[in-house]
């Protein structure tokens, strides 16, 4: 039995494989996304599980999401379902796009969100003429795992979280969601504080808070001394 035939996981019809939205006005609507792996859609078990955790910590009314490696756009849909104001996904795969731009409009969400084709390793994350969608506050952030071992210092993808984390980027108080294979180990910039953390389906689930230099700072001093009492 395949994957796409389990209860839970995307199904085939027509030729499309289709993931559903699971909660929110537009709940149980099908959302088209690649045949294969290519953007490994999240089941709805574990977008539920995601979505209960970031319940727990904050609230989605009103904000302003950025999906970066968006694939098809199943994680910002399913935010705006749920109260966010709007998404900007960002997603290079020509193939990937275009699903995501069909399914923006077959939601009818074309004013509050922008489809955008950018290489997240080089984009400022500051679209023009959008001004309503942000800064962000929650980013979730799904790199292709062969390329999540590459969140360390002074590589690309981490340069890509610096600017992310600028202030003109993301809101003060912004969270921070991170997807990655099992085992994966990253490093983020000191801003962002490690809130929640599970593991699902073989995926690495981490939950950041953003908090100013300054804290973070005394966070690390604080946590320094504890390790040397």
């Amino acid at each position: 039995t395949s994957d796409a035939s389990r209860p839970g996981w995307p199904s085939r019809k027509r030729g499309h494989l289709f993931v559903r939205i699971v909660a929110g006005k537009f709940r149980r609507r099908k959302l088209k996304t690649n045949p294969g792996l290519t953007t490994r859609p999240i089941t709805d078990r574990v977008k539920e599980q995601l979505f209960a955790r970031i319940d727990r910590l904050t609230s989605l009314d009103e904000w302003n999401i950025a999906d970066v490696f968006a694939g098809t756009g199943t994680m910002g849909l399913e935010a705006i379902s749920r109260g966010a104001a709007g998404c900007v996904f960002i997603e290079m795969d020509p193939r990937a796009h275009q699903l995501l731009r069909e399914n923006v409009a077959m939601l009818e969400l074309q004013d509050s969100t922008l489809c955008w084709k950018t290489d997240v390793l080089r984009s400022s994350f500051l679209p023009k003429n959008v001004d309503h969608l942000l800064p962000y506050n929650l980013i979730f952030f799904d790199p292709p795992y062969k390329m999540a071992v590459d969140l360390q210092p002074e590589k690309p993808l981490y340069r890509s979280i610096e600017r992310l984390t600028r202030n003109t980027v993301s809101a003060d108080d912004a969270w921070l969601m991170v997807r990655t294979a099992e085992g994966t180990d990253i490093t983020l910039p000191q801003e962002w504080s490690l809130e929640d953390r599970f593991y699902a389906s073989s995926m690495d689930i981490r939950i950041f808070a953003k908090q100013s230099a300054d804290q973070s700072t005394v966070d690390n001093a604080v946590e320094t001394q504890s390790s040397d009492d």
